[in-house]
């Protein structure tokens, strides 16, 4: 059996991998009232062409809500944006304004302001107060150069307009070692106003510095549909967890991470108003599923990565159980550079997934039998549909069909499951492998 093999290496000249050319749309349809551009600012010094400001903004006032990263070093416009929703109690909201090149993370009380100027000059232009939210990503510890952006966010919304063209240009500003844009758009209906097509569409940046809770990722969404402020955050905390914070490429949580949901109910038909609704339930599972490929983009884009590897835990006592399992694989050095190797080392799975629920020191023992070797399982499942490889059975291992093994690990696609036999609950992550090139990424990242 004859394979390609992708090629995940950062490149040189800018170009995105022929391998990745396929996850670049060439059209969408976007959602009613909203406009996008992408703009060169230089906000690197290193950077003199490469588009790295980029604004979203509504024509009329939007609900919104967001997640941010759990990292105790919080950048300062994660700091600033949790508050303008807080004081906007989620309503009200215009735009988002986001640079590349610069994460204004850890730069103090003048981090804070350069935040809120931009911020500030981006509602100038939409004729309101305090609409904005603000997105950094790159080199953290330095101060932006703050004058360049607020210089160049006038141009940023002049250009912005509603065409695939913008939004592509906006997806490509706010990329750092992404090797691609990443940009999704789809329409849908609700359960109460089935002759009504709304449109939703996400734009989100990541590559490295990848884990959950959440990561070196940002992603903004946005819908003409209309969501009710109210239940704005629960629906987009239910999404990024089963979709942002399921995703792992080398285990580093970021101080930047920040998921966004704008709606601003162009489209019109019923607002979205309680949770209990059929609508609610609709919607909460389009974005869900939404975010969930707009995620698996960034495991695809992963720092030098070759394989995309979906992990399944089933059959076990608790979800969060089964989460903490498929985190603990997905984040494993050792798992990792087993697959980038084609070394099918299930015991570095096993291992991974034995100390996923260990206690920590000083904390009492969960006696809970989430994990009991003589009924857990191994396989791996290969992309072709052929029938999956059984490794461990029931606590005990099988002969490995070692060049059976290599040919499904050849492959960029592959699945592990790992089946704990203690419940009916289950789980999904994606990660990648490790390979030489995430070394070379990142040992000159600042350069």
């Amino acid at each position: 059996m004859r394979v390609t093999r992708a090629c995940y290496s950062a490149s040189l000249s800018g170009a995105i991998p022929h391998a990745k050319l396929k996850y670049v749309p060439n059209a969408g349809v976007y959602p009613q009232g909203f406009s996008a551009s992408g703009v060169f600012v230089g906000v690197k010094p290193g950077n003199t062409s490469k588009p790295d400001l980029a604004i979203v903004t509504s024509d009329r006032p939007c609900a919104a809500a967001a997640v941010f990263t759990k990292n105790k070093f919080q950048a300062a416009p994660v700091t600033f944006s949790r508050k303008v929703l807080q004081t906007k109690k989620n309503e009200g909201l215009r735009s988002v304004v986001i640079n590349s090149g610069n994460a204004n993370a850890v730069t103090g009380l003048g981090g804070l302001e350069d935040a809120a100027n931009m911020a500030r000059t981006t509602d100038q232009r939409v004729g309101t107060e305090d609409s904005t939210l603000v997105m950094s990503t790159g080199v953290i510890g330095q101060r932006l150069p703050i004058q360049k952006i607020i210089d160049h966010i006038p141009v940023a919304y002049h250009q912005a307009g509603d065409s695939h063209k913008h939004w592509m240009a906006c997806a490509k500003a706010i990329c750092t070692t992404d090797t691609f844009p990443k940009l999704m758009s789809r329409s849908f209906s609700l359960p109460s106003s089935p002759g009504v097509e709304y449109r939703i569409a996400g734009l989100t940046k990541g590559a490295g510095m990848i884990a959950p809770n959440m990561a070196t990722l940002l992603t903004i969404i946005a819908t003409d549909a209309p969501i009710s402020p109210a239940i704005m955050p629960q629906v987009v905390k239910h999404a990024a967890d089963r979709s942002f914070n399921a995703i792992t490429i080398d285990g580093d949580a970021s101080t930047n991470d920040t998921m966004a949901l704008l709606a601003n109910g162009a489209a019109g038909g019923a607002e979205v108003t309680s949770t209990s609704s059929e609508d609610y339930a609709a919607f909460r599972e389009l974005l869900t599923d939404f975010s969930a490929d707009l995620a698996k983009l960034i495991v695809r884009d992963g720092e030098g990565a070759t394989k995309f590897v979906t992990i399944h835990v089933v059959d076990s006592a608790t979800e969060e159980a089964a989460r903490e399992v498929a985190r603990s694989i997905a984040r494993s050095p050792l798992v990792k550079t087993a697959l980038y190797g084609k070394d099918a080392n299930w015991g570095r799975i096993l291992c991974a997934a034995g100390y996923a629920l260990v206690s920590p020191p000083g904390q009492p023992i969960n006696d809970i039998p989430e994990i009991v070797p003589e009924k857990t399982n191994v396989s791996f499942v290969p992309s072709d549909g052929s029938p999956e490889l059984r490794l461990l059975v029931n606590g005990e291992p099988e002969q490995v069909d070692e060049v059976r093994a290599a040919e499904i690990l050849e492959m960029e696609d592959l699945e592990i499951v790992v089946r704990l036999g203690t419940g009916t609950e289950k789980t999904v992550h994606w990660t990648c492998d490790f390979s030489h090139d995430y070394v070379t990424i990142n040992g000159d990242y600042r350069t």
